[in-house]
């Protein structure tokens, strides 16, 4: 195994040496591959994509299927939100139905059929006026009186208190708000959904331009709302928060690998690396033909985390061995030979992290791992081979060009006051290794006891623009600045408005022989005894809607009807339980027929049952007293609606959440044990590298209970992910460290390893801990909680590595080689020679090169 892998080596370090024209020609062809492939990227985007393959969303779509369309306009509605002092004024009515004249009189908004309190106003005045042109001539002759008149005899009409604010006075005949629905029969329906919504709605660009019309030609304040409205803002704000925060990470990141590099070449050597990461992975993107969602937007920042912090690595390791006087092609050799390593191994327990999220149940959420994991591959490659053997190419031909350079040296070096700040984990791992082995033990239970009361949520306003946009993004140039956005303000407005004292609703769909017997009375006993979160009708019943309130109903009309089921009720409790199928023909060619087909399929195999819940229970709270009824059902009957649906996604988030840690920790022990040993013969070096990954994800799940952040479509990825990207820290200490072991006693080994690579991890640490922060400026909050979150976790990550696993460590050694002040000496080759961990000379016999035999560090001239 050990020969297959210096094969690698061995070939990767000849083409990037001797051919670096033909490496770089090789990835420009791919990129060009790649590149066709960004054209063909599609957007997906809203809360339905999360839906897929739940089974409360399968049966709400079947529910949608079997009842719905009989009462269902296919092309789905408008709502105009209207706000004024008085909304059921004579002025004000007017409006209402002026802007529902404006649309119907508009053939590309295929109006069907429009519906108001002005309406009903108008033909309270005149019973004759059917039409808008009507019902608008009415009120315009009726005087005010009249008008207040027509609302009062309204007052208990619930075609009028439906659809007005929760302030309704029928005394003063007044209310602040008004809601009027305009139905649409497009050409081929308006497509069936599912739960949840998505970004995409033939209606988005009817009500966007219904919203133009209204604003251009009456003076009132009319909002349009509905499915268009919120499917345009669902992909909206995907394009806004990358118009924002791409540049703003790219300026970010380049002010800092300016720092970091300190030379233009190579700053423009890294730029170009990353922008080939990118190009690579959003090409995969479209050939894959896997659409961007959401979630997707935190993917150019954490490739550009670590292909930084490659690309800093590469650059500082191979000025170190510059500085020693080592030509170029040793120099990028020996970078290389110990680079290449930790990079695949930072790249497999990255893709791991990454690929955990395959677990998940959520597709968005596997996806995003799948191109996540994909993307960091292709980061590997471009990092580890592209950027090195562009280096030499540029170094062989910098002097023959007038371009200055700033600096060659390192960054942190032994003595420097970097150095010095660097090495503090290392003094405290010299003087008290297990103390802080056991601090870091308790901190990370304690933090994981903590974070057990982090909630988790799944909304649609996680989705949406929020209600006030920033003033800072407000002030934006354009093509910066974010579009205007109304869907969240007017959701809080109508559920502020028009929330009446009780709650939402849950559904239970029931399947089976629906004429069969005793089908009537299973649904009719399981409202009894309802659990407290269900509203209480009498009797100790709870408050629903099924075929047997509808048959009750209809019997309480029709005596006629009332008497069939009368002599079909064995046990007289209004409920018929004999002769089903007659019932039910009889009950469908009856007035009653449209509604009961809305609680009884065509074919009586299905019905739904709708339960009414108390305001003042929470969705969770909900749901289980909606299990609890959909157990007492002995045929199948599944609990759904867009409640159960978003509670059970919230529980998948977590789910998610939690199995995917557990895997990625699971896979990355065995991984980096596993390569440990092939690599180092050493597989305990792989427990001793996860040390500061346990203290920095206990860390971050605890800082999420103290930030407020819940578990969320976005965030359900981030303790994976802090394992896939802050094992990246830990992996290149330890790496470096064993190296340096092998020539050295423990202490100056470990000192010389943080120093040497802390300065590169510092430049990484602080480039992409700012250039993912800038998610902050995301229009989506939740997407700023997610950049807070991973910025976070790579600072803790950067911290616990520096502080932690020194002590791991010097522990770690003192279990395996016993002795701390002499070297371990080579590592054993395949052959029973000895292979050095540092210089690529030692494989062919030569004498080893070690820091004392090189020369001390200058400024490192070419």
């Amino acid at each position: 195994m050990r020969l297959d892998y210096q094969r690698f080596v061995d070939w990767a370090d000849d083409n990037i040496v001797n051919r670096p024209e033909k490496v770089m020609l090789a990835f420009l062809l791919v990129t060009i591959v790649f590149a066709a492939g960004l054209g063909s990227v599609s957007t997906e985007a809203g809360t339905q994509q999360f839906a897929e393959d739940i089974p409360s969303a399968n049966a709400l779509e079947r529910i949608e299927n079997e009842f719905l369309p009989a009462f269902d306009e296919s092309g789905g509605s408008t709502q105009l939100v209207q706000r004024d002092a008085n909304v059921l004024s004579k002025r004000s009515l007017l409006a209402m139905l002026r802007a529902q004249q404006a649309m119907e009189e508009r053939s590309d908004m295929y109006v069907s059929s429009t519906s108001s309190a002005a309406g009903l106003v108008a033909q309270t005045i005149d019973p004759d006026a059917t039409t808008l042109e009507q019902q608008i001539r009415a009120l315009e002759r009726a005087p005010q009186g009249e008008v207040r008149q027509a609302v009062r005899e309204n007052a208990d009409n619930p075609a009028l208190t439906g659809i007005v604010s929760n302030d309704f006075n029928a005394k003063s005949a007044s209310a602040s708000a008004t809601i009027g629905v305009v139905q649409h029969d497009l050409p081929g329906g308006a497509g069936g959904g599912t739960a949840g919504q998505s970004g995409e709605s033939p209606l988005t660009s009817v009500q966007n331009d219904a919203q133009r019309i209204i604003d251009a030609e009456l003076d009132a304040d009319i909002t349009v709302f509905g499915s268009g409205i919120i499917a345009d803002e669902f992909s909206t704000v995907i394009n806004d928060s990358l118009l924002i925060v791409t540049p703003a990470a790219v300026l970010l990141i380049v002010g800092f690998l300016v720092v970091a590099y300190r030379d233009l070449l190579d700053l423009l050597l890294g730029t170009l690396s990353l922008g080939l990461a990118i190009i690579w992975t959003f090409g995969f993107l479209g050939l894959a033909g896997i659409p961007f969602n959401n979630i997707m937007i935190s993917i150019p920042p954490l490739l550009l985390a670590v292909g930084i912090d490659f690309g800093i690595h590469a650059i500082n390791r191979y000025r170190e061995d510059r500085a020693t006087g080592l030509d170029i092609e040793s120099a990028m050799t020996v970078a290389t030979d110990q680079l290449l390593v930790a990079f695949f191994i930072v790249t497999g327990t990255t893709v791991i992290g990454f690929l955990s999220n395959l677990a998940s149940d959520l597709p968005p959420i596997r996806d995003f791992g799948v191109v996540a994991g994909v993307g960091i591959i292709f980061t590997f490659f471009i990092f580890g081979i592209f950027l090195p053997a562009a280096k030499v190419w540029i170094d062989r031909r910098r002097d023959g060009w007038p371009i200055p350079t700033f600096s060659q040296r390192p960054l942190g070096e032994e003595g420097s006051a970097l150095g010095a700040v660097l090495s503090v984990g290392v003094t405290l791992a010299r003087i008290a290794p297990v103390a802080v082995l056991v601090l870091a033990l308790v901190f990370s239970a304690g933090a994981a006891g903590y974070a057990t009361g982090v909630d988790t949520s799944f909304t649609q306003e996680d989705f949406l623009p929020p209600e006030e946009v920033s003033p800072f993004l407000k002030s934006l140039p354009e093509p910066f600045a974010p579009s205007d956005y109304s869907a969240v303000a007017t959701l809080n407005f109508l559920e502020d408005k028009f929330t009446s004292t009780q709650g939402g609703s849950i559904t239970i769909y029931l399947e089976g022989r629906m004429e069969n017997d005793a089908a009537l009375e299973r649904i009719h006993r399981a409202g009894e005894d309802p659990p407290d979160e269900f509203v209480e009708a009498e009797n100790r019943r709870a408050e629903s809607t099924s075929i047997v309130t509808i048959i009750q109903d209809r019997a309480d009309e029709d005596p006629e009807f009332a008497a069939l089921v009368e002599r079909n009720d064995r046990n007289d409790n209004g409920v018929p339980d004999d002769n089903l199928a007659k019932i039910y023909s009889e009950l469908e060619e009856s007035p009653a027929g449209d509604r009961a087909s809305e609680y009884l399929a065509d074919d009586h195999r299905s019905a739904r049952i709708v339960y009414t819940v108390s305001a003042d229970a929470s969705d969770s709270e909900a749901v289980a007293a909606g299990s609890e009824v959909s157990d007492r059902f002995r045929a199948d009957a599944t609990l759904t609606g867009n409640t159960v649906v978003f509670q059970e996604v919230s529980d998948l988030i977590f789910e998610s959440a939690i199995q995917s840690l557990a895997l990625a920790l699971g896979l990355t022990v065995v991984f980096l044990m596993f390569i440990y040993w092939v690599l180092e013969g050493l597989p305990s070096l792989g427990i001793a590298n996860l040390a500061p990954i346990v203290v920095s994800v206990t860390a971050v799940a605890g800082t999420m209970r103290v930030l407020g952040i819940s578990f969320n479509a976005f965030t359900a990825t981030i303790l994976s992910l802090t394992i896939g990207l802050g094992i990246d820290y830990s992996v290149h200490i330890v790496h470096r460290f064993i190296d340096e072991r092998r020539e050295r006693p423990l202490i100056p080994a470990l000192r010389r390893t943080v120093v040497g690579t802390g300065g590169a991890l510092l430049g990484s640490m602080a480039t992409t801990a700012f250039g993912i922060g800038v998610l902050v400026l995301a229009v989506l909050s939740v997407l700023g909680q997610f950049g807070v979150l991973t910025a976070i976790s790579i600072v803790y990550s950067f911290l616990a590595s520096l502080l932690v696993l020194p002590s791991a460590l010097v522990v770690w050694d003192r279990i395996v080689n016993g002795d701390p002040d002499t070297a371990m000496g080579p590592r054993p080759a395949a052959d029973g020679g000895a292979v050095s961990g540092t210089n690529p000379d030692d494989r062919d016999g030569a004498l080893a090169i070690t820091a004392e035999d090189r020369p001390r560090n200058t400024e490192g001239s070419q």
